[in-house]
């Protein structure tokens, strides 16, 4: 594939740092729903991760600002950054709704929209782990969607749930915008997967 990445590597590497960071506060996010305790430091900790994805993101613009030859276009750099970077935003969102809302303990509906994330965030890693061999990403791009229609189905059910058995309109409220908060990290990662369709299409 050497007509596919003729020079500049450092935005593999860049890319793949991303990734990584938006797993590991997938699972920092399915751990504090798991063992659910020192909630707000916990959230801060996640958010620790967020503001790095933005300095990793930050510097995968820069790099393209002053690169002349990139591995793939230009415009699928940015988007796959920019979406990158969104799913972790919804991450982070979510732990600090936890937090915000004082939540004293996590619903079933969470954890299991929290587990999809990390399997979501896990086949986006292996995906980005493969651009430069794009023939090998299309089942992680296929589990992607797999998993957001499964979020979609959870979501649903959750709130329907929720509107039939909890009479208190506060925490109706509160949950509902938890579990969107949860479903629109799932969202975000489809995102990253219609950027790489998109790269695998023009380039394979």
């Amino acid at each position: 594939m050497p007509r596919l990445f003729p020079r500049e590597e450092s935005f593999f590497d860049l890319f793949n740092q991303s990734a990584a960071n938006v797993l590991e506060a997938a699972r920092m996010l399915k751990a504090l729903l798991d063992d659910y305790r020192d909630v707000e430091s916990r959230a801060e900790a996640i958010k620790g991760l967020e503001e790095r994805g933005d300095d990793i993101t930050h510097a995968i613009i820069d790099r393209l600002n002053r690169t002349f030859v990139t591995p793939f276009d230009r415009e699928d750099i940015f988007a796959l950054a920019k979406q990158l970077d969104d799913v972790l935003d919804w991450i982070e969102a979510s732990s600090a709704r936890m937090a915000m809302y004082r939540v004293p303990h996590p619903t079933d509906e969470a954890r299991e929209l929290a587990q999809v994330i990390v399997g979501e965030c896990e086949a986006i890693v292996e995906a980005i782990a493969n651009l430069r061999h794009l023939h090998r990403i299309t089942s992680a791009l296929q589990e992607i969607n797999r998993l957001e229609n499964l979020a979609d189905h959870l979501q649903r059910d959750a709130i329907a749930k929720l509107f039939a058995t909890n009479g208190n309109p506060i925490e109706v409220i509160k949950w509902k915008e938890i579990y969107d908060t949860l479903e629109e990290a799932t969202d975000r990662g489809e995102d990253v997967a219609h950027v790489l369709e998109g790269i695998y299409t023009k380039n394979l």
